[in-house]
């Protein structure tokens, strides 16, 4: 059936869940910006599931532009459509998902703008509601973490990235998009019993690197490790690790190959397949997964939307994730 909220935009609405623009009434080049053309967070009473853009790079170390990438992703997500079937799965049907917008954020104070994500990720995360937050850069991971923590205790991060992300400063800076898994290991965000890095590949500054990153909690998984063994060991590997526990995901758009996403601001040859990717996130399914970001596109570098499209159909598996876990 179909229903008409907001400004009078027909939407298809199942047991109550408000979805997506109807693609048989209005195409799918037209409608609102929102990712999906699902329904503005205001237009609901109430969302399960809150999409939330942070337009910022002010974190970066080499090439800007990620503070386009939430609008970037959103207006790639256009062609999505209601049913998952490598799922089985409809996860606007089963859930009530909504686009917040952006949270505006200072890009000239670093402490300030984490400040202000933090304080929007709290205030939308109410009552339960998970968040699926479009970056922006890396740097936002940890306010979000934050806010994970302080709902569910150390969480256990599974962190998609080229890098390791866990570096100590950049140009003396502590808050950088190579920082954040350090600081938030040091605040005792996450489980580091249980967190893993999927994709690492690339030159790194010394091999102590990975050394100061086992410390702070993470096993890694390379992507040479991916091509020798295969996705199948992989997924084994990688839930191995979470162990059952709860699971925040912090999806680096570099950890796919430049072929598969030119559009980012660190990109390193050697990454994983837009196919492959999409199955291993097909395999949260099982995991309790409390929220989730996607970072790192920056649309300046990409062509004729290759990265925001992978962006947004890994929101959309990770959103079926969510859904099918409930």
């Amino acid at each position: 059936m179909t229903d008409q909220p907001g400004a009078d935009i027909p939407r298809v609405v199942v047991d109550g869940h408000v979805g997506q623009v109807d693609a048989t009434l209005v195409p799918r080049f037209a409608g609102p910006p929102t990712f999906a053309r699902l329904p503005r967070l205001d237009e609901v009473s109430s969302a399960d599931i809150v999409i939330v853009g942070v337009p910022f790079d002010s974190g970066v170390s080499y090439r800007p532009g990620a503070r386009f990438g939430p609008a970037h992703i959103r207006a790639s997500s256009k062609l999505l459509r209601p049913y998952n079937p490598a799922a089985g799965i409809a996860p606007f049907a089963q859930l009530q998902v909504a686009d917040a917008g952006d949270i505006a954020v200072n890009p000239f104070d670093m402490t300030e703008a984490i400040g202000h994500i933090e304080a929007g990720a709290r205030n939308l995360t109410r009552d339960g509601v998970r968040l699926l937050t479009l970056g922006g850069d890396h740097t936002i991971a940890l306010p979000l973490l934050r806010v994970a923590a302080s709902h569910h205790g150390p969480v256990a991060v599974l962190h998609f990235d080229a890098h390791l992300d866990t570096w100590d400063t950049y140009f003396g800076a502590s808050y950088t998009h190579g920082t954040p898994f350090r600081r938030a290991s040091e605040e005792g965000l996450i489980d580091r019993g249980h967190s893993v890095h999927v994709g690492i590949r690339g030159p790194l500054y010394a091999a102590s690197d990975l050394a100061d990153d086992s410390v702070l909690g993470f096993q890694v998984i390379t992507c040479p490790e991916v091509e020798s063994t295969g996705v199948t060991r992989l997924v084994e590997r990688m839930h191995a690790r979470l162990g059952g526990r709860p699971v925040y995901v912090s999806l680096d758009i570099d950890v796919l190959d430049p072929a598969h996403a030119p559009g980012t601001g660190t990109p390193e040859a050697g990454g994983l397949s837009a196919r492959e990717l999409l199955a291993v996130l097909r395999s949260l399914s099982t995991v309790t997964l409390v929220g989730a970001d996607i970072v790192e596109v920056a649309p300046a570098y990409d062509h004729a939307e290759i990265t925001g499209i992978a962006a947004a159909h890994a929101a959309f598996e990770l959103v079926s994730a969510m859904a099918a876990a409930r």
